[in-house]
């Protein structure tokens, strides 16, 4: 008895597989043994299309895009003014130049052509505006007229006295001085060089003055360009001199002058 102990300890009887049992899939992912409904065709406007087509003379105003389309508009550039997409780059317009070349995030294009020139004049004379900021400050850092700038003031003051920096010379030039600027500024943007709807943008002279002018248009293009180039950095120039004068007192370098 004991010595068959161990053999029936080690006979095991074999078990049969287990069948395979699917639960039940949950409710909140499958609809479960419901089928689903069949979904209705969508009824099409038939008698409403029908009603605008027989009221404009058989045309289907439904299918007709209502996008504007471009006018018989002149643009900048003297060419029938067309709409384009205005994030390729394209190099056919003065100013528009590589590596960016046409960039407008503003779209200021698109709102029309009047609107487009008129930020072109715009551009254009604060770039000038800048140049002759930039002139000042770099030529006044080195020369200074003689005499008296105003007789207002007490004591009178001198050319000398005035700083060449742009932060500096607003605040030691009089009021009366700066509004005399202006209004001559404002008279002259206004009168003499008024700019002409029939002319370039930029081309406020005309034949009043013998301005200097180039008859060769690759010549013309490439001035064009280099005084929109140059009124651009001057624009970021002087806005540059300005924050710098404002932090360090000295709008480039320091200048010899006392501010």
């Amino acid at each position: 008895m004991l010595s068959l102990a161990p053999v029936a300890l080690s006979f095991t009887a074999p078990v049969a597989p287990l069948a395979a049992v699917r639960t039940p899939a949950p409710e909140m992912f499958f609809s479960g043994s419901k089928a689903a409904a069949p979904k209705k065709a969508a009824k099409k406007p038939v008698k409403k299309a029908a009603k605008a087509a027989k009221r404009g003379g058989g045309k289907d105003y439904a299918k007709i895009s209502t996008r504007r389309t471009a006018g018989s508009f002149v643009d900048v550039t003297g060419k029938p003014y067309v709409e384009i997409d205005t994030f390729v780059p394209q190099f056919d317009e003065i100013g528009v130049l590589p590596p960016i070349g046409r960039w407008d995030p503003l779209q200021i294009r698109e709102q029309g052509p009047e609107r487009y020139r008129r930020f072109v004049e715009m551009e254009i004379k604060h770039g000038r505006i800048a140049m002759a900021a930039v002139t000042h400050v770099l030529v006044t850092a080195n020369f200074k007229w003689d005499g008296y700038c105003s007789y207002l003031s007490f004591p009178p003051l001198k050319f000398e006295d005035i700083p060449a920096g742009t932060l500096g010379s607003w605040a030691a030039l009089p009021q009366a001085g700066w509004a005399q600027i202006v209004a001559i500024v404002a008279i002259l943007d206004n009168s003499l060089f008024a700019q002409d709807p029939n002319l370039e943008p930029g081309d406020v002279v005309g034949d009043r003055i013998p301005w200097v002018r180039y008859d060769d248009p690759e010549v013309k293009f490439f001035k064009l360009n280099a005084e929109r180039n140059n009124g651009r950095a001057a624009m970021m120039g002087i806005i540059g001199m300005m924050i710098h004068e404002s932090l360090t007192g000295n709008p480039v370098w320091p200048l010899p002058y006392e501010a």
